[in-house]
């Protein structure tokens, strides 16, 4: 495919493509995507490609959980608002095999298609075939204050359990000065809250269901899972924390409240950048943790990535922008306009060989490590049914993911006990399930 942006940039160079007039060719298209800083950049520097192409764009930004409900709603019933929708490595696979998306694999000769990281463009694919491109890419990790835990006189080793992370917690905690030793995820939804826990709880050596598709929420793994992360939250958490979700807890840490953080590894450019961070110069990384005598840290995989659904009337200038957004010549821009440090991790190998990048990111290499410990096909230790890492691929978890979430986040404010919100989630898991037909 030779697109608009390419031909004109061959002919004309880039610089004067900006001043001409492209009326006659020009389409609007509309973007759906999340309001993380990520996504934010890229809607302040997709001017270039507007300028480029002479194409326009309507952004329509959400709250990640509003996100999910719009789009899925709008291509589940065919409904044609966006032609660009922001999903990830959940949705992919299973809408592609719906016929719901558009496929990716012409996105033009220089995309080097093969550059993107081995188990992201896996997670993005149907049939060997790529149905989004990856914005960004991303497992979990530890965020942790040094100046803090030196002052605590407690250590955080690369690989800590989750002994050592209450340790740490409990030193580091300061309520009176708002410091908190610790900051999770508390807001419901199957991607907020249920994609940290589940995370804790492979990490625990838990699974959502048996192999006769069963729910586990009754097992001891459980148990002692939900038990912890209440107990982490309750006594060294902030308060409010089952408002919180990834933005929440990023800002709180921004502004010096959170000793650690375990939360998403795309993280780590905004909690070390000077502009946006008061601890900027304070952050550590580390492993996410396991439980002792559990071989397995907590699986995390994810891609906030870019898809167009099959209902797009305006499929080639949609591609065209995802070919641009999602290249090394983005990557390029952003580093060029707001340093290496800024440009979106986690989706190429050829990012993880750039001097200037390791030079500029600290946190390049635990990113690189994370990402590429998950094992989707084995995300607990015990024998499941399904794939997945922090969430089950599935189409009906998307519904019960958030139907737990609500459970658990209600017992994180208090409102029910820790065993009734077990007990809740097993019947509503079950009862869907059976449901279903598994």
């Amino acid at each position: 495919m030779i697109s608009k942006r390419t031909l004109l940039g061959s002919v004309v160079g880039l610089g004067m493509a900006a001043g001409m007039a492209h009326s006659a060719m020009a389409e609007s298209i509309t973007v759906a995507t999340v309001n993380n800083g990520d996504m934010i950049r890229m809607q302040e520097l997709a001017s270039q490609w507007e300028q480029e192409t002479g194409n326009t764009i309507n952004w329509v930004v959400l709250e990640e959980n509003v996100l999910r409900q719009r789009v899925t709603q709008d291509i589940a019933t065919g409904g044609g608002q966006f032609d660009i929708l922001t999903i990830g490595t959940y949705e992919v696979p299973i809408w592609a095999k719906q016929d719901w998306l558009v496929a990716l694999d012409d996105l033009g000769d220089d995309y080097d298609i093969d550059d993107l990281l081995p188990a992201v463009r896996k997670a993005l694919s149907a049939d060997d075939t790529l149905y989004a491109a990856p914005f960004y890419g991303e497992s979990a990790m530890i965020m942790y204050r040094t100046d803090l835990a030196e002052k605590a006189g407690v250590e955080i080793s690369d690989q800590p359990t989750w002994s050592e992370i209450k340790a740490a917690a409990e030193a580091m905690t300061d309520k009176d000065n708002e410091v908190y030793g610790i900051c999770l995820r508390g807001k419901p939804g199957w991607g907020e809250n249920m994609a940290f826990i589940t995370a804790m709880a492979n990490s625990y050596g838990a699974r959502w269901f048996d192999m006769d598709w069963k729910a586990q929420f009754d097992s001891p793994e459980w148990k002692a899972t939900l038990n912890d992360y209440l107990t982490l939250m309750n006594e060294y958490g902030p308060p409010g924390a089952s408002s919180n979700g990834f933005n929440e807890n990023l800002s709180l840490f921004q502004q010096g409240k959170c000793g650690m953080w375990i939360d998403a590894t795309v993280a780590a450019g905004f909690v070390t950048n000077p502009d946006d961070s008061q601890v900027a110069d304070s952050v550590g990384f580390a492993q996410f943790p396991n439980k002792e005598g559990v071989d397995n840290h907590g699986n995390w995989l994810w891609a906030w990535s870019l898809a167009i659904p099959s209902s797009s009337e305006a499929q080639d200038t949609a591609k065209d922008f995802i070919g641009w957004a999602t290249s090394k010549e983005y990557t390029k821009l952003v580093a060029d306009k707001q340093g290496w440090r800024s440009v979106p991790p986690g989706t190429r190998t050829s990012l993880y060989e750039n001097e200037e990048y390791k030079d500029e990111a600290p946190f390049a290499e635990m990113t690189l490590n994370s990402m590429n410990a998950v094992d989707t096909q084995k995300p607990s230790v015990q024998e499941i049914p399904y794939t997945g890492a922090q969430f089950v691929a599935i189409p009906e978890f998307q519904g019960i993911g958030t139907a737990v979430g609500q459970q658990f986040s209600a017992a994180l404010a208090g409102q029910t006990s820790a065993d009734q919100a077990l007990s809740n989630a097993q019947q509503v898991t079950q009862r869907e399930i059976d449901r279903a037909g598994y």
